[in-house]
């Protein structure tokens, strides 16, 4: 009966610490994927395709260099901008008050079709857009890899560290910017930035 209870005993002390040992591994592999996800709108030094190839382990394309609507209608971003489009409900008076000034500006949208915040603010965006009678002659799109490369486009004097970025000029010079997701709504934060035009 003693050996019994001593063999017991030393199976206990032996497997108690494995199993704790590959919990704890476990979580910390959880907590490390639940940063990469944070920050997968992110500048990332990671191993990444080549522009418009398949993403290893997803299986979908991705959008580089200059886009038009069409591309965002696409599909490779058409699923995740037009049910966005579709459903967002600008502020009816902050509208009315961008009528007034977003034809003064040009605007420049930097996004990546992988990034969740792409994905949801770029369609309601463009109906901010729509709906305030902006001109898209002076509109430019242009996507990014993860690595935030346009390929053949250049982008590095827009200093682009996150995804997506709507810039606004006024006059050839950059009166500011939104990045990732707005501070209250876009279309809040863009009057912000438009109102003092004259």
């Amino acid at each position: 009966m003693t050996k019994q209870i001593l063999l017991t005993m030393t199976l206990l002390m032996v497997f108690i610490p494995f199993g704790y040992s590959q919990h704890k591994n476990s979580a910390n592999t959880d907590s490390q994927l639940n940063h990469k996800e944070l920050s997968s709108c992110c500048n990332s030094k990671a191993d990444l395709p080549e522009d418009g190839q398949v993403e290893p382990q997803r299986e979908n394309k991705i959008l580089i260099g200059s886009c038009t609507k069409t591309e965002l209608l696409g599909p490779l971003f058409g699923s995740y901008f037009t049910p966005q489009y579709n459903s967002y409900q600008p502020n009816k008076n902050k509208i009315d008050l961008l009528k007034t000034k977003i034809n003064k500006t040009q605007i420049t949208i930097v996004f990546g079709s992988w990034c969740g915040d792409s994905r949801k603010q770029v369609g309601r965006f463009y109906k901010i857009l729509d709906e305030s009678g902006f001109h898209t002659s002076t509109l430019k799109i242009i996507a990014v890899n993860r690595s935030l490369s346009a390929g053949a486009t250049d982008i590095k004097a827009l200093n682009i560290s996150r995804v997506p970025t709507f810039i606004i000029y006024y006059k050839g010079k950059e009166i500011g910017r939104i990045i990732e997701s707005p501070k209250t709504s876009l279309e809040n934060d863009l009057w912000k930035i438009v109102s003092n035009i004259n």
